[in-house]
């Protein structure tokens, strides 16, 4: 069977990133590429921080900084602040939010916002362990004023229910974390720069809404976890991804995506450090996002799901629409080894042939 996606066509967006002839690529006739119209017209422009920095913590704070203006209004808005960080995994901290980047952002709230503060998680693994593990523990006793909590979402068990596709394109329902959709609260997104084993890349968009489905709390049975109705087939991971984040958008705040040290390869645990330096900021998701992909030197039509979400409005993915701010991507892009499995991945180009293989 043809799959989705051309040796000629995969090589022609390889060179356009550097990663030709890193990716096993197959000889087939060239097929369209999925060639995106928006249902929602998004014409409202961006702006995105792109900030470089020899220390992690001084770096989040000055990207958020440069945006002070987008953020400050959005914030006194709110009664309490929610950092989502990315604890992928509970053991290694590379594929982890830094505890320095957290002190980044509280560092930056501290003379802006004098509410409490939650650090908020639901990792695939036990959440309070990689905050043990991670250094997030010392966080409360170093900012008393701010008030900070650590908070795992899957013991906290609040939720509220979405539908998603199944495997078999049949209706299902996944439960999402509750704080996350509280409109009292102003949602920090604490992402890294990570290459991944489903979608190309792992991002802010990819941090919210794969961190909101809940899984057991520790000790508790039956064991059960809707973050594994996620990963049903390529095509419906991007389409869930993009309901989700319908869901959630409306109460994110701003996110940065910290660059200080990225991961390529086997991402978004098992790969290797690329150490980039840089950080980006943003109160559109999007925009954030389809700055970092630049960043990592990937072709922004591999992103199906960010492109979904531009599509249904969720935030600006024209670049000609977003204005960034500090560093020139050109001067700030890497070139990030992407997945072994990259050319599985791109099975959701092109017509629907069959559901490809499971990834992730």
């Amino acid at each position: 069977m043809p799959l989705a996606l051309s040796r000629r066509h995969f090589l022609h967006a390889a060179a356009a990133t550097g990663v030709a002839g890193r990716i096993p690529l197959v000889g087939q006739e060239p097929q369209a590429a999925y060639k995106p119209e928006p249902v929602f017209p998004y014409e409202k422009r961006a702006t995105v921080a792109l900030v470089t920095g020899a220390d992690r913590r001084k770096l989040a704070h000055d990207t958020l900084a440069a945006i002070d203006e987008q953020i400050r209004p959005l914030l006194k808005q709110k009664k309490y602040v929610v950092i989502k960080p990315n604890n992928v995994s509970t053991q290694r901290q590379l594929a982890a939010t830094h505890a320095d980047t957290l002190r980044g952002i509280l560092d930056y709230l501290a003379p802006r916002f004098k509410g409490p503060v939650v650090i908020a998680e639901s990792s695939a693994g036990e959440t309070l362990q990689g905050y043990e593990n991670f250094g997030y523990t010392k966080l409360p006793a170093e900012f008393k004023p701010r008030e900070v909590r650590l908070v795992d979402l899957n013991e906290e068990a609040h939720y509220q229910v979405i539908p998603l596709l199944s495997p078999d394109l049949h209706v299902q329902p996944v439960r999402l974390a509750a704080r996350l959709l509280d409109p009292d609260a102003f949602i920090i997104c604490s992402a890294l720069l990570k290459t991944h084993n489903t979608v190309v890349a792992t991002l802010s968009v990819k941090n919210m809404t794969l961190g909101a489905p809940l899984h057991q709390a520790p000790k508790e049975t039956p064991r059960w976890n809707d973050k594994r109705k996620y990963h049903g087939g390529v095509r419906q991971t991007h389409y869930n991804m993009m309901l989700t984040a319908q869901k959630m958008q409306p109460f994110w705040g701003v996110t940065l995506v910290d660059g200080y040290e990225g991961m390529e390869g086997d991402g978004p645990g098992s790969g290797t450090p690329v150490p980039h330096r840089v950080a980006i900021a943003s109160t559109d998701y999007i925009a954030a996002d389809r700055v970092a992909v630049e960043v990592m030197g990937i072709n922004a039509a591999w992103m199906a799901y960010l492109q979904y979400c531009w599509q249904v409005g969720l935030g600006q993915w024209d670049l000609a629409k977003i204005d960034v701010r500090g560093e020139e991507i050109a001067k700030a892009r890497r070139s990030y080894r992407l997945h072994r499995d990259m050319e599985r991945q791109l099975h959701w180009v092109g017509p629907l042939n069959e559901i490809p293989p499971k990834l992730g």
